[in-house]
């Protein structure tokens, strides 16, 4: 399948910024599953820096923006050729090991609830323990979109029964923890959710290390395993070490983020 992309994040400030730096993962990942045909990423006013492949092998990439301004928009746009690899992230080279990924986060704390919901699942081999997590955490936890926020933690998620796909991957990612699996956040790109309708912003999921296949991706919040409709960003312990965009603005007053997300299959709209 090919997919085109325009991702457009806005920021903007009630007093003009004197100067904002800003780290990017907003690169598609290199792996058998997807191969970037084109690519473009601009920041108004922006100046690009030095770039970089992490351990887990994102590329990482900095830019800089001198003020005074009151807004800075980050666009970005692209077209990426995928095949579903049934959720497994093959050909994907990085050095860090998956050990690391055992490694909670106060997003991923698995409290007392969280902790019962993992050990209720019995499983035969590790990836029927994978796909018993993703299934109960979805179970579990319904998609409702506007009752959680950005610092939601997996813990509060669960005991509220509600949250989005943020909510999905930290808690499928504590559940996973608890029964010592690996687990990571994968932020990316959906052409749509399960009902067909299309995202309003950027989406996200979980990667499992799964003993004799490697990182497998699970996305509980549309009870699937990434396919041909997903496009992979890059990933991290929770949200905020996989966010597509990081950054520092040197002002003093408030911050407003407008994200519009379209995903859109190139032979359908061909058609």
């Amino acid at each position: 399948m090919r997919l085109a992309v325009e991702h457009v994040t806005l920021y903007r400030y009630d007093q003009p910024v004197r100067a904002a730096v800003q780290s990017h993962r907003l690169h598609p990942s290199s792996f058998d599953g997807q191969r970037v045909e084109d690519w473009q990423v601009t920041v108004s006013g922006g100046v690009k820096g030095g770039g970089f492949r992490d351990g887990a092998g994102d590329w990482i990439q900095g830019w800089t923006v001198a003020g005074p301004v009151s807004e800075i928009t980050v666009t970005v746009t692209g077209l990426v050729e995928t095949r579903d690899l049934t959720g497994v992230l093959r050909g994907h080279r990085e050095q860090v090991s998956p050990m690391a990924y055992l490694r909670e986060t106060g997003p991923t704390r698995a409290d007392a609830a969280l902790a019962a919901l993992a050990r209720s699942v019995e499983a035969d081999s590790s990836l029927a323990l994978a796909h018993g997590l993703a299934a109960i955490v979805a179970e579990s936890i319904a998609y409702a979109p506007g009752k959680t926020h950005a610092h939601t933690t997996a813990a509060e998620a669960l005991a509220m029964g509600e949250g989005v796909c943020q909510d999905h991957a930290h808690a499928l990612i504590a559940c996973a923890r608890d029964r010592e699996m690996p687990g990571r956040y994968v932020s990316g790109y959906l052409l749509a959710d399960a009902e067909g309708r299309p995202h309003e912003a950027a989406h996200a999921w979980a990667e499992l290390w799964v003993d004799g296949l490697g990182w497998v991706g699970f996305d509980p919040a549309n009870r699937c395993c990434p396919d041909e409709r997903y496009i992979r960003l890059g990933s991290g312990f929770d949200a905020r070490d996989a966010a597509p965009i990081r950054g520092i603005a040197r002002s003093p007053g408030e911050e407003q983020m407008d994200v519009r997300v379209a995903v859109q299959s190139v032979q359908n709209a061909q058609q």
